[in-house]
Parts: structure tokens; C-alpha cells; sequence
């Protein structure tokens, strides 16, 4: 039920086709700047306990929530210029698997085992490369990387995908809001905890 009020919420949704289309800019366009501004909104003038608070201990800040969406981010930027530099492939519109399998199985609420290399440095390897605000610039400078891409590209970005088993390039951006929209959650429900510091 969740699930499908979530996907309601998500403006303009965009129809599989087998050639990218306006439609299809506009709908990445409205989410990702949508998500941009929620997380925005979510953890302007935090404090630095705010910033920390833990409702356990082997459960992450918001500090780690922001580093850890970036991280996923910076890794899905580089399956896209790894997906641009290998060329269009057409064919993939054969096997391009619908729209609303990324979407729905980020948004699932069963919990997803991060991998080691997208967990916060600060919660695997204390190196404090990142920290607190730094975290939300590093985040909103991709972002805005990603929206001024997907303003300006003119090409078909249903026909660029890694393998056939990949999503297309479309689906990734999908895969980067809908991944920042499930840690939304997750903030959401830190700033809800009796112990979280006003």
C-alpha cells in the first residue's frame, strides 16, 4: 500500500517506450529536483547533534544517510559515462526490462544490505573525509551535475546501457532519485525519534 501511494506521489510518471522523448526528460527533470530540494529541505540548518544523533548504535546518522546516498550517486554517474563511452547500442530496447522495476525495488520496505564500498567512510573507516554540511555539498553538487546533463543531452538514453542485463541509462537516473527518496524515509523517521536533539 505504501508502495503504491509512493509511486502516485512521483510527478509526471513516464511511459517504457523504445526511444528516449521529451516525456521522459521532463519526468527525471521533476524528480530529481524534487528529491535535490526534499533533501534539501530535510537537512538545512541541522545542528551538529542533529547531524550525529544515532537512534541505536548500529544504526546510521543522517550524516551517514547523506554520504552514503552520494556515494551511491557518484557510482551511479560512473556507470553512465561507462554506459556514453562504450556507444549507443539499439538492440537494447529489446531487452529493456519496464520502468517500474528499478523504481519499485528501490522503494521497497524491506531493508537492502549496503555494500561495504557505499557505507559511510565515518561508519566503516574512520577517515572523516567527509563530514556533516560537506556532505550535503558533495551531494547537491552531483545532483546538479546530473539535472544539467539531463537538460541539455541530446541523446537517447533508453539505447545506452552497460550490458542487457543493466538498465538503460533512463532507468539509472530513476535508480538516483528513487534511492534518494527511500533515505528520505529514513531521515524522516531519525528526525521522528523521541531522543533526536530540537
Amino acid at each position: 500500500m505504501f508502495l503504491a501511494i509512493m509511486l502516485v506521489t512521483f510527478k509526471g510518471v513516464a511511459q517504457d517506450s523504445k526511444t528516449w522523448t521529451e516525456k521522459d526528460r521532463q519526468y527525471l527533470l521533476e524528480n530529481l529536483i524534487r528529491s535535490k530540494e526534499e533533501l534539501n529541505k530535510e537537512t538545512e540548518g541541522l545542528t551538529e547533534k542533529q547531524w550525529r544523533f544515532k537512534e541505536s548504535g548500529d544504526r546510521w546518522s543522517i550524516n551517514e544517510v547523506v554520504e552514503h546516498i552520494t556515494l551511491w550517486e557518484t557510482l551511479l554517474m560512473h556507470e553512465v559515462t561507462r554506459a556514453l563511452k562504450a556507444g549507443h547500442r539499439p538492440e537494447f530496447y529489446k531487452t529493456a526490462k519496464p520502468d517500474s522495476l528499478p523504481l519499485t525495488f528501490i522503494m521497497e520496505e524491506t531493508p537492502h544490505y549496503s555494500l561495504e564500498y557505499t557505507q559511510p567512510f565515518s561508519y566503516t573507516i574512520p577517515m572523516g573525509l567527509n563530514e556533516l554540511k560537506n556532505n550535503r555539498t558533495w551531494f547537491m553538487k552531483l545532483r546538479d551535475e546530473s539535472i544539467g546533463f539531463i537538460k541539455s543531452t541530446k541523446q537517447d538514453l533508453r539505447g545506452f546501457a552497460m550490458t542487457t542485463e543493466r538498465p538503460n541509462l533512463h532507468q539509472v537516473y530513476i535508480t538516483v532519485f528513487g534511492h534518494t527518496d527511500r533515505h528520505l524515509r529514513q531521515i524522516r523517521k531519525i528526525k521522528l525519534h523521541p531522543n533526536y536533539p530540537k
